[in-house]
């Protein structure tokens, strides 16, 4: 068996021209591989890509060339155990209103060939909080409600990898605290997880590795601490017994100085070309005494910046 859950080579997809636009090329090489049993966030601003390359995925758009394999199925030779092997949360609400939470997961599981006698309605029901709910029409449901209702439908066939596409948009603090407490159970118990979220730092909290996606093509892929790491720059916060105003101070080159609202002072530096002795040294020169200090490292955001910040990307 495969130790990856998803293998995807040479992906491209081509939208063919229409009368209002031009042909358009959303995904242009794209070469992804995602370890079984990860926590995997794919990332990547507006028009990136995603969307398109979580719907091929899904079986849901007809790529133009290249391979994608879930599970070890590759979808051109077993689509049928490809498609069994993944279900997708997707971000729109796209529910029927006049069926029950507990018709909407026995439909779907009749959808996707479960047994009446191997269903887990119920229980899958009651893992989402929506138990009490069962008999309830759906368009009676809240926002946050029908997201779970989507948790529960993608679940009902108890696919190998599960995408989660901005299941916390629009959702409350509560809400997305119950979300992840159930995604983290579900990969415990083995569900790959591929996660797309502007929630940058929901992102570095849950996800193993990351892979950033912009103009139709991975630009970085790692795991989530080699990404953070990898930015140079840093923030030494100073915080000096007395105020010093706007006074400018002798630092290294290539530190820049905010004084900051607090009275602290901020210096922000390569790591790579300066060493916080030679700051404190300078400060010391300064004849500035420390009551506190800390520090700022660089984080996901940073990262995202760094890989996306032309902010063009193109479908």
């Amino acid at each position: 068996m495969t130790e990856f859950a998803i293998q995807i080579s040479g992906l491209r997809k081509t939208y063919a021209k229409s009368r209002s636009s031009a042909a358009k090329e959303a995904l242009r090489g794209v070469d992804l591989n995602i370890p079984k049993g990860s926590i995997f966030g794919l990332l990547g601003p507006n028009g990136a890509g995603k969307s398109t390359l979580i719907n091929i995925m899904a079986g849901l758009v007809v790529k133009t060339s290249g391979q994608v394999r879930i599970w070890g199925f590759d979808q051109d030779v077993n689509p049928r155990q490809s498609r069994a092997a993944i279900g997708v949360v997707p971000q729109e609400l796209n529910l029927d209103a006049f069926l029950t939470p507990r018709e909407s997961l026995d439909m779907q599981a009749g959808l996707y060939g479960v047994r009446k006698a191997d269903r887990r309605t119920d229980e899958i029901l009651a893992a989402v909080g929506l138990a009490d709910k069962a008999g309830a029409y759906s368009r009676s449901l809240s926002g946050g409600m029908r997201r779970r209702l989507l948790l529960g439908k993608a679940m009902v066939h108890s696919p190998e990898v599960l995408v989660l596409d901005e299941p916390t948009a629009g959702v409350d603090i509560e809400l997305r605290q119950m979300l992840w407490a159930y995604i983290r159970q579900l990969n415990a118990q083995g569900t790959t997880i591929i996660l797309t979220t502007y929630y940058l730092e929901e992102a570095q909290e849950m996800c193993n590795e990351i892979a950033i996606i912009n103009h139709g093509q991975i630009v970085a892929q790692d795991s989530t601490r080699n990404l953070v790491e990898s930015i140079d720059a840093k923030t030494l916060v100073v915080f000096p017994d007395n105020r010093i105003g706007d006074r400018k101070l002798n630092l290294p080159e290539c530190v820049s100085l905010e004084h900051r609202s607090d009275g602290s002072l901020a210096m922000t530096y390569s790591r790579s070309r300066v060493r916080v002795g030679d700051i404190l040294a300078a400060l010391a020169a300064e004849q500035i005494t420390i009551r506190d200090i800390a520090s700022e490292d660089g984080n996901l955001e940073d990262v995202f910046v760094s890989l996306t910040s032309d902010g063009h990307a193109d479908s």
